[in-house]
């Protein structure tokens, strides 16, 4: 009798477990078609850096420009360009830029061109709940990155539940670091030209280019 018991509750946690899936799918699906449809986001955001058992809780507000897979971002006194090939990074306080190929690859940290569609490869999800965030009803998500040997243990998604637009995403590090960006002011199908995305060395003559390519 034990036994059939216990088989009832596995099958009711499966089959509640693939509604969970499902419902979270349907969601991201929605998030990532409106943001597929965009020719380009501009936001701005806050970006915190959180270890509690280092006692750190940092917070910088950021600016973000999103075209494809370019990207410019400036966060922390740097620049940030990226043209869908090449990555520059100017360190304004250091007069200093450094022109490199980066590794689309590398998980440390969170890729500004893929924010909005993470879920789409590597990762199985979880619905979790309904909640609020500043006032605003959310749909909260869990993703968890299939190849186990990523730096963070998951990936927790927050989407307003009025429009389906992405309010917050936080990465829970497997080193006690957990970075969180929070949507501020979003703007979207605004012109811009490819330029926007690549470090200009004429308007900036002073500065020390540094090619690492």
């Amino acid at each position: 009798m034990r036994y059939i018991f216990t088989l009832v509750l596995a099958i009711i946690g499966l089959i509640s477990n693939a509604q969970s899936q499902e419902k979270a799918k349907a969601i991201l699906d929605q998030l990532s078609a409106k943001t597929k449809a965009y020719t380009s986001i501009e936001a701005t955001f806050s970006f915190s850096l959180e270890n509690m058992q280092e006692d750190i809780n940092e917070v910088y507000d950021g600016h973000i420009i999103l075209k494809g897979n370019k990207y410019k971002v400036n966060l922390m006194d740097v620049d940030t360009y990226f043209d869908g090939g090449i990555l520059y990074t100017h360190m304004i306080d250091a007069d200093e830029v450094n022109i490199t190929i980066p590794d689309l690859d590398d998980e440390e940290t969170l890729n500004p061109a893929t924010i909005f569609t993470i879920y789409e490869e590597g990762y199985t999800f979880n619905y979790v709940a309904e909640g609020t965030a500043n006032g605003k009803a959310c749909h909260e998500i869990d993703l968890y990155p299939v190849n186990r040997d990523k730096p963070f243990s998951r990936i927790k998604l927050l989407v307003l539940k009025d429009d389906l637009q992405l309010y917050s995403i936080r990465q829970v590090g497997k080193d006690g670091n957990n970075y969180t960006v929070i949507v501020k002011n979003m703007t979207t199908n605004k012109p811009f030209d490819d330029k926007t995305f690549v470090f200009d060395k004429a308007a900036n003559p002073n500065v020390d280019v540094i090619d690492m390519r």
